[in-house]
Parts: structure tokens; C-alpha cells; sequence
């Protein structure tokens, strides 16, 4: 399964790609407010510090309008895939991008359904909201299984993209699921490394070489 960070904060791209895990990033307007910066600047210089799909979103509501905006930001860089959200005319959109080769990520998805209709209008990602979907009392990770099952009933190629990550049982949970990526906040991706018996054990052999006397355990 693929790392993305959902993100825009360029310090925090550059300290996650130094682990090697990370393999995208998806941005939204509210990360772009928050950076302060110009969106278009912003995501020229993410698209060339990151190799792989960068995820740009349109903010127009009709057709037409995410159309010349769609294939603006495609125009930026190889890389981007440009995010439309999952309404009528989000699928609308969609179908036209896919016929001219433009990569899409259909965001704002929170059913089986929804992942359907993107799949059949030939979106490269799609992206189930499943904290969200926990946050209204129903089961977000069963989206993903349900995505699967579908995708893989039909042969679509559309990619699941887990999106609205919140703790590590959700990355553990739609790698199980089948998902192809999940994208999360820094703050998530930093934590999916810990473990209590991690740190015991680490203070553990600590303590343990230091009962070595100094000159035999130089190196």
C-alpha cells in the first residue's frame, strides 16, 4: 500500500521523504490557506520536491468551470492529478478528464456507491472519507471493503484512496481491506512507527550495555 501525506506544508513533505515511505501527497483548500502561500507556486514547488502523484484541487462547482481549471493545474507539472469533488458535476468533469488523459482523485466520498459511479466515469483515484464517516456513528472502514469488493467484481482500475485518516488502526485496517493508498496528516504519519513494547525494549537493551564495561563495548 502507498503512503501519501495529506498536506501542504512544504517542511513537513521534505522531513517525510527523508524516510523513504512516502510515495504522494494530497492537498485540499483549507491546507493551502493554512500555508499561506500562492496556491499555484505552492504546488509547483511540491510537485518537483515530490516524484510521485500530487493531488490539486478544483474549487469551481459546474462542469465547465472545473474543466479550465482541471486542465490548468494539470498543465503545472506531470504529476499532478487534479482532485473534483464527488457531485454531478464532479462526475461530469471527471468523465471528460479521463477521456483526454488527465489523472483525477474524486474527493468528498463517503459510500460503496459514490466509489462506483467515479470508478465507471474512469477516475485514476478515489477517495473514501472514513473518519468522517465514523465521526456520523456508522463504520468508515467497512467502505473500503465494500469498495474493494466492487472494484474487484468489475475489473475497474480505479485506485481506493483511504482518505481521513485518524489513528493507526486505520492504516492497519485498509491495508487489510486492499486499499491501494492511504494518505494522512504528519501527525498520524509520524506515529505509525511507535510501539510501547518498541520503547521498553529499546530502554531495556540500554540498560543492559551499559552494564558492559567501557572497554568492551567500544565500536
Amino acid at each position: 500500500m502507498k503512503f501519501f501525506l495529506d498536506t501542504a506544508d512544504i517542511k513537513e513533505i521534505r522531513e517525510a521523504q527523508e524516510t523513504g515511505l512516502l510515495d504522494g501527497i494530497t492537498t485540499n483548500p483549507s491546507h493551502v490557506a493554512k500555508s499561506g502561500r500562492n496556491f499555484i507556486e505552492l504546488v509547483k514547488e511540491i510537485c518537483e520536491l515530490v516524484p510521485g502523484p500530487v493531488s490539486a484541487e478544483v474549487t469551481a462547482e459546474g462542469k465547465d468551470e472545473m474543466l479550465r481549471q482541471g486542465r490548468f493545474l494539470a498543465d503545472l507539472a506531470p504529476n499532478v492529478v487534479v482532485k473534483v469533488p464527488l457531485t454531478q458535476e464532479g462526475i461530469k468533469a471527471v468523465k471528460v478528464f479521463s477521456e483526454e488523459g488527465i489523472k483525477t482523485n474524486v474527493t468528498l466520498c463517503f459510500s460503496s456507491v459514490q466509489a462506483l459511479l467515479a470508478a465507471k466515469v474512469g477516475a485514476t483515484y478515489i477517495s473514501p472519507f472514513v473518519g468522517r464517516v465514523d465521526d456520523i456513528g456508522s463504520e468508515g472502514m467497512k467502505t473500503i471493503f465494500e469498495i474493494r469488493k466492487i472494484y474487484d467484481n468489475y475489473g475497474f482500475t480505479t485506485q481506493i484512496l483511504t482518505a481521513s485518516t485518524r489513528s493507526a488502526l486505520h492504516i492497519q485496517q485498509a491495508a487489510l481491506a486492499g486499499s491501494d493508498v492511504s494518505t494522512m496528516p504528519m501527525a498520524l504519519f509520524k506515529k505509525l512507527v511507535n510501539n510501547p513494547l518498541t520503547d521498553i525494549g529499546l530502554k531495556l537493551f540500554d540498560t543492559d550495555w551499559n552494564k558492559i564495561p567501557e572497554e568492551y563495548r567500544t565500536y
